[in-house]
């Protein structure tokens, strides 16, 4: 496939150039250097004046030429002649190819660097090779276009590697390369796959504002010193499996997917996300390490805001967590995310688990659904994207359940339960008891279906279900008091009010002479009406009866009994009667009748 030519500058290169080609559209014309001794450019140069310049190039010997358009078999002539008869691949001293146009593919396989290079704005229009190549200086590539694929395999950059504004047309791959500098790729764009696998930055990877428009693999690399990657966009994937982060990083990534399985971070760690769905399962680290949703778009010092295009299809900027299994959480900290499909099942230390700011878990369906004959209902609360996966899989899961997403083990509630327990205690050590509520109820639950447990087990906690919704369900208890409520009511009006209220009676004998008196009072049995029981006088009486019992703990009623007793009382004969004579009928306190018999 051929690509076109850039459009050139109308402005003169800041060297000596060859100026072949003029044309009033382009005054410049060609830009290539000048050969050393000439005044025209390598590509343009007579071919015997070209043939003697090369033939007396040496391996490492310094070449520059900026600007200058190589087809295949130039280039091919430039290296042969710098070609190191000891190992047989090109070595060369200081190269600046710096706007230099690679019509046809640029072939440095191998080839070793042993001053800086210099590829700045270059145009690459074939594929790119560089694999295996050493660059023992600083390499810079800024704004350099590469229109076919480029290929740094296993290439050593042994000075810093300055990537900054460069635009990877085609893929670009930088497998097993090491960076022993600076790797410098802002502003970068990655319109194809961009491969860094096992690769070795052994300082800064400064990935800020870079643009992926397919996937990012950064599996097996190695991050010897801090990082700070990004902020970068990434329309798909960015893959970080088993890679190895030694020293403190910050990632800040505006992704599709992040992948993070097995991966080790052997230091403190924090990940500003967006838009990604991150796969953290196994992972593997002993230090503090944040998750956490970046609200706002990446900014960068300069101000410069980074590009989202590549993802502006995707409905929010909220970052979803797809997976724990396995990791130890006594360090990881969670925040504004969302866990609605997430499973936890095999997570360490779960308990120890810190959630701040907003993060969310699925619920369950939401409205009423028929099963066979009955309704069925759910009370809202927060769940696990597991237990969906598991009511979705039984044979009367009604609809509304998630099913589980592919290769996703389904668990059991023997399972479920623990999972629910240690997020119920991670949200009350965070003094978070109303939250712990909802994981409560769903160990509850996952312990009534678990059929590994004891019958007698299962139907205490199916009653204390129906009974109170495991104590957290207020309606369901209101409900049951309300008809416990109605039902003494209703006993109340038929056996338990009496006819009539019975009126206490004293007897006593005075001594001679006054003094104290002994009086003992006695109450007829209350007796049940023999007919009109359910009368609206008698309806008033026992609600008045039951409210005062359920809310006042005390009635005061006389109601119907079996057996009654006595009790003795004792008072003062002139506090009853105020005269000599102590014979009569007195009143007690309450409106009793006293009946005194004198002796």
């Amino acid at each position: 496939m051929t690509h076109p030519s850039p459009e050139p500058s109308l402005s003169p290169p800041g060297w000596a150039h060859c100026g072949h080609g003029t044309t009033p559209e382009d005054p410049v014309g060609c830009r290539g250097i000048h050969v050393p001794g000439h005044t025209t450019c390598l590509a343009h140069l007579a071919d015997a004046d070209r043939d003697a310049y090369l033939a007396g190039l040496t391996p490492g010997t310094d070449i520059d030429h900026r600007g200058t358009h190589f087809t295949g078999p130039l280039l091919d002539a430039l290296l042969a002649a710098l070609r190191d008869p000891a190992t047989g691949h090109p070595r060369l001293g200081g190269a600046w190819f710096g706007s230099a146009n690679f019509q046809s593919g640029a072939r440095f396989g191998s080839a070793t660097f042993q001053g800086d290079a210099g590829f700045g704005s270059a145009t690459f229009q074939g594929d790119a090779g560089f694999g295996s190549a050493i660059f023992q200086g600083d390499a810079r590539f800024g704004s350099a276009n590469f229109q076919g694929v480029a290929w740094f395999e296993a290439a050593t950059f042994q000075g810093d590697a300055g990537f900054k504004a460069a635009t990877f047309q085609g893929d670009a791959y930088f497998e097993s390369a090491t960076f022993q500098g600076v790797a410098g790729f802002k502003l970068a764009t990655f319109q194809g796959v961009a491969e860094f696998r096992s690769a070795t930055f052994q300082g800064d990877a400064g990935f800020k504002a870079a643009t992926f428009h397919r996937d990012a693999f950064f599996e097996l690399a190695v991050f010897a010193g801090a990082v700070s990657l990004g902020p970068l966009v990434c329309a798909r994937l960015v893959k970080l499996s088993e890679a190895v982060f030694s020293g403190p990083a910050t990632l800040s990534l505006a992704a599709r997917r992040l992948e993070c399985q097995r991966t080790r971070w052997s230091s403190t760690a924090e990940l500003r996300l967006r838009y990604a769905t991150v796969d953290f399962a196994h992972a593997v680290f002993e230090y503090p390490l944040t998750i956490a949703a970046e609200a706002d778009p990446f900014e960068l010092p300069d101000r410069r805001l980074v590009a989202e295009q590549a993802i502006a299809d995707a409905p929010d900027a909220t970052v979803r967590i797809s997976s724990l299994r396995g990791v130890d959480a006594a360090h990881l900290v969670l925040a504004d995310v969302n866990l609605s499909g997430c499973l936890f099942t095999g997570t360490v230390h779960l308990d120890q688990l810190r959630l701040e700011g907003t993060c969310s878990f699925d619920k369950v369906p939401p409205r009423t659904h028929w099963r066979r004959w009955r309704p069925v209902r759910f009370t809202q609360r927060r769940t696990l994207a597991e237990e969906h996966h598991w009511r979705a899989s039984q044979l009367t899961a009604v609809p509304g359940w998630n099913v589980g997403v592919l290769h996703a083990e389904h668990v059991r509630p023997a399972q479920l339960a623990p999972v629910y327990r240690a997020l119920r205690k991670a949200f009350e050590d965070s003094k978070n008891e109303p939250g712990a509520a909802d994981f409560y109820y769903g160990e509850m639950e996952m312990r009534r279906h678990d059929h590994t447990a004891t019958r007698a087990e299962r139907g205490l906690l199916h009653g204390y279900w129906m009974l109170a919704g495991y104590g957290l369900r207020a309606s369901r208890a209101l409900g049951w008091l309300a008809a416990a409520m109605l039902i003494t009511i209703v006993l109340l009006m038929g056996f338990g009010l009496p006819k009539d209220s019975p009126k206490q009676e004293a007897t006593g004998t005075v001594p001679p002479g006054g003094g104290k008196v002994t009086f003992e009072i006695d109450k007829a049995d209350p007796q049940n009406p023999t007919r009109d029981r359910f009368t609206g006088e008698r309806f008033e009486k026992a609600l008045n009866v039951t409210l005062n019992s359920v809310v006042f703990r005390s009635s005061g009623q006389d109601l119907t009994r079996l057996s009654h007793g006595s009790c003795p009382v004792k008072v003062k004969s002139d506090s009853l009667f105020g005269s000599e004579d102590p014979g009569g009928v007195g009143i007690l306190a309450g409106g009793a009748e006293l009946l005194v018999v004198r002796p």
